[in-house]
């Protein structure tokens, strides 16, 4: 199964939210999630690196598949998002 995680999940993570590190550690490993994020979140994350920052980024970028993100994936996620 796939779970698109959003571009403020990927940013908390890098900001060490550990929660958010929790979150993603079960979705890969624990439930076997295959890990991708959309074009224009991976882009908000890209875009604005820190200094010092970006080997890091892209090595835990490298985790995540990525997709264009299509009308079928924003509904779906909607649909998710409000129950």
């Amino acid at each position: 199964m796939k779970a698109f995680v959003d571009a403020d999940i990927l940013i908390w993570h890098l900001r060490g939210e550990k929660k958010t590190e929790d979150f993603l550690i079960n979705l890969r490993y624990k439930r076997k999630y295959e890990l991708y994020t959309g074009a224009m979140q991976r882009a908000e994350v890209a875009f604005f690196i820190r200094p010092g920052e970006k080997e890091a980024t892209q090595l835990f970028l490298s985790l995540f598949k990525t997709k264009p993100v299509d009308k079928e994936v924003i509904d779906t996620a909607a649909v998710l998002y409000q129950k």
